[in-house]
């Protein structure tokens, strides 16, 4: 079974209906490049969760935030919450980089996805919160 951010299934089929909106509010390049990136989520893993927080924010989750999908007037970003633990052999994170934590990839007019690249990234960001949510606590 799918876990569940915030206890009921309605909150994530309001915050995917909130995504939806979004999506068909950017009537540019950025909704449809949105679109692509929550599909190949969604697609790396069918039991990510979508959430809507920060005022608007589309957020991906399993077992902790995978990432946050925010729009921007020039880039639509994928902000990775522990990126900076995880490998990117393809090379995707170009932004947020000077952190501890957090990585970024900004996608601008014209850019297309590597799809396997970011399916990779996605589902080592998930391993890579499992692998926190099951350590067990010091002394435990």
């Amino acid at each position: 079974m799918a876990e569940k951010t915030k206890g009921a299934a309605g909150e994530e089929a309001d915050a995917s209906r909130l995504i939806d909106q979004r999506i068909a509010e950017l009537i540019d390049w950025r909704g449809a490049m949105l679109a692509d990136a929550r599909r190949i989520i969604r697609d790396a893993d069918p039991e990510v969760i979508e959430t809507w927080k920060w005022r608007g924010v589309p957020v991906w989750e399993r077992s902790g935030i995978v990432c946050t999908g925010e729009t921007y007037k020039t880039a639509v970003k994928l902000t990775f919450a522990k990126g900076a633990s995880l490998d990117d052999p393809s090379g995707l994170f170009n932004a947020s980089l000077e952190g501890n934590a957090r990585r970024a990839i900004d996608f601008h007019e014209g850019d297309t996805i590597d799809a396997p690249a970011l399916t990779a990234l996605v589902r080592a960001a998930i391993a890579l919160n499992m692998t926190k949510a099951t350590r067990k606590p010091k002394g435990g």
